[in-house]
């Protein structure tokens, strides 16, 4: 199996706990926040339907530059937005992983803040990080989630929420 083949199992893999948990975010809750210093719930998810797009903004570019921010997200409000916006987002991700070939793995990719190099890795890692990163804000959204006395759905096994017995 090809890497990124694997990449792409991947993808789909998190595609469907992804769905789920954006799935169940209140509607009348996408400004709530639990501390000053955390994202609003909506920043939160959004930013979460918007990591698979990263596989191909990585294939794409050579950088990024996160104070220059030149990439934009629309404001979602309400969770259908949230789940097209993650739909058409994990789309060109899937897209660009199916048209690659591993070689497109290996050139390196760059991290900015303010023209200050946060890292370089080939762009596999970095693909690998969208993907690392989808799984931990998933999390913190189950943590918020959790806040609200919203039912959480399982990831890898049942959730403390469900009925496995």
């Amino acid at each position: 199996m090809t890497m990124t083949q694997k990449l792409l199992n991947q993808l789909e893999n998190e595609a469907t706990t992804t769905r789920k948990m954006l799935s169940i975010v209140p509607d009348d809750k996408f400004d709530w926040q639990p501390h000053p210093k955390s994202m609003t719930i909506r920043r939160l998810a959004t930013h979460i339907a918007e990591l698979p797009g990263w596989v191909t903004m990585t294939f794409d570019t050579k950088e990024l530059d996160l104070a220059k921010n030149p990439y934009s997200t629309p404001t979602i409000n309400n969770r259908a937005e949230l789940l097209d916006y993650y739909e058409q987002e994990l789309a060109k991700g899937r897209a660009s992983l199916q048209k690659a070939k591993d070689e497109d793995l290996t050139s390196d990719w760059t991290l900015l803040f303010n023209g200050n190099v946060i890292s370089v890795r080939p762009k596999e890692d970095v693909i690998r990080m969208s993907l690392n990163q989808t799984v931990h804000h998933r999390a913190q959204l189950g943590v918020f989630l959790r806040l609200l006395d919203v039912p959480i759905p399982g990831s890898y096994g049942p959730s403390a929420d469900e009925s496995f017995m």
